[in-house]
């Protein structure tokens, strides 16, 4: 198969069966072997049933459906899962993402050799205050913790090689970086390239202000799980010796201290205190590096969704 489309969707009954004759006339003008796989990610309104309903008239059409919403992260991770196609492309179901790329975006796959190509809608249609001022600024601390070279992190209009969809784990709220991920798997030709953004034509956004807040935290996430997802006790053994060397040096000038002079206070000393806090911070991160060896060795998969129907696989 040369393609597998991957669009997780919350209540966008409006905008299904227009996206989904779109990337058809697409897949025959280019007479592409393809699936799009919708994942419905606990949406309220008709959605699966229009979801059905497609796959009644193109069998290429594919659907899961969760028993609750879990979010965008969870929806790529199971619709990844699902993917036979030698190249992957993910867009939102709001139509705000243009099929006519997929011909371009699969080139750059197959031809150019890339792993991963990332949209970069570099004219936007959201507010100016507040989507497009956010994200720009959450964009440029992306590239500078993840040193990739990407203006839009966050773009839904993505490529993939087919393995490395099949070599990532996408969850909690990760679907930002998932170049990131791919990085950190060794996947390092990660391209860009501008796309069309259209203006929402159904619906409303479903993305509030505390997703920049929740960005930043994946970021920082991201950051320590690639470092040290494998060798937690790297980071924590290591503070943690810091920390008990400090609090180790103070006590024994303390107990210097108390041996030359006996009349030498000890309790009403910051020393005293520092040396105690220090032992036991030290301590303590080690025990962290012991439970977080534990978990990284033993850990079942982390991804574990209620999946109420299928449709097609």
């Amino acid at each position: 198969m040369d393609i597998s489309v991957v669009i997780p969707l919350l209540n966008e009954e409006e905008s299904l069966p227009e996206l989904t004759a779109w990337i058809e006339k697409v897949m025959q003008e280019n007479q592409y072997s393809y699936e799009v796989i919708f994942v419905d990610d606990g949406s309220t309104d008709n959605s699966w049933n229009v979801i059905e309903q497609l796959r009644e008239k193109n069998h290429n059409v594919k659907g899961i459906k969760f028993q609750r919403n879990y979010g965008k992260s969870a929806g790529l991770n199971e619709g990844f899962k699902a993917a036979q196609g030698d190249v992957i492309i993910t867009m939102d179901a709001d139509l705000q993402d243009s099929p006519d790329e997929i011909p371009e975006l699969r080139r750059l796959i197959i031809e150019d050799n890339y792993d991963l190509i990332s949209g970069w809608k570099k004219k936007r249609y959201d507010n100016k205050l507040t989507k497009n001022l956010p994200s720009k600024l959450f964009n440029a601390a992306a590239r500078r913790m993840s040193k990739i070279q990407l203006h839009d992190f966050n773009c839904g209009l993505k490529s993939y090689k087919k393995k490395v969809v099949k070599s990532i784990e996408v969850y909690g709220e990760m679907h930002r970086y998932v170049p990131v991920l791919a990085k950190w798997a060794g996947f390092r030709k990660i391209g860009e390239k501008v796309v069309e953004h259209r203006p929402r034509k159904y619906g409303v956004s479903k993305f509030g202000w505390n997703r920049f807040v929740n960005g930043f935290l994946d970021l920082l996430s991201i950051f320590f799980i690639g470092k040290f997802g494998k060798r937690p006790m790297h980071f924590f053994g290591f503070w943690g010796t810091i920390f008990f060397l400090i609090g180790t040096g103070f006590s024994i000038y303390l107990f210097i201290s108390k041996l030359v002079d006996y009349n030498y206070p000890l309790t009403n000393r910051p020393g005293f205190y520092l040396a105690i806090a220090s032992v036991i911070i030290g301590v303590q991160l080690f025990l962290a590096g012991f439970l977080g060896e534990l978990i990284s060795r033993n850990s079942a998969g982390r991804n574990s969704y209620l999946i109420e129907t299928k449709a097609g696989l």
